[in-house]
């Protein structure tokens, strides 16, 4: 074994030294108020999580009936990422909308 190897094979990772515990995924909730108005809620539904038209309404409604639904369910950092940038653009219009993170487990 060379000098080079010798001095590298610690910082080699076995099976065992692997934390196999990776982040759960999160669902986005968005949630009903009385002042958002439909039409932003769907087009942020579009833009933001990439519903198509019929889906977007579909969610819509069930936020406007329900008091919330799932926008979407991704990885930790996407999810706060989506939610954070629809309630910075519900803000820079005057809305109130919010979003939650809840976990998918």
């Amino acid at each position: 074994m060379s000098d080079r190897q010798q001095q590298y094979e610690g910082d080699i990772l076995e099976a065992d030294d692997i934390d196999d515990e990776r982040p759960g995924k999160y669902k986005v909730i968005m949630h009903n108020d009385h002042y958002t108005t439909m039409e932003f809620v769907v087009a942020v539904l579009k833009e933001v999580f990439g519903h198509t038209d019929a889906s977007a309404e579909k969610l819509m409604l069930d936020i406007h009936q329900k008091g919330e639904a799932t926008a979407g369910v991704y990885w930790y950092e996407i999810a706060e990422t989506k939610a954070m940038q629809t309630m910075t653009r519900a803000r820079n219009e005057g809305y109130p909308l919010r979003c939650t993170l809840r976990s998918e487990s």
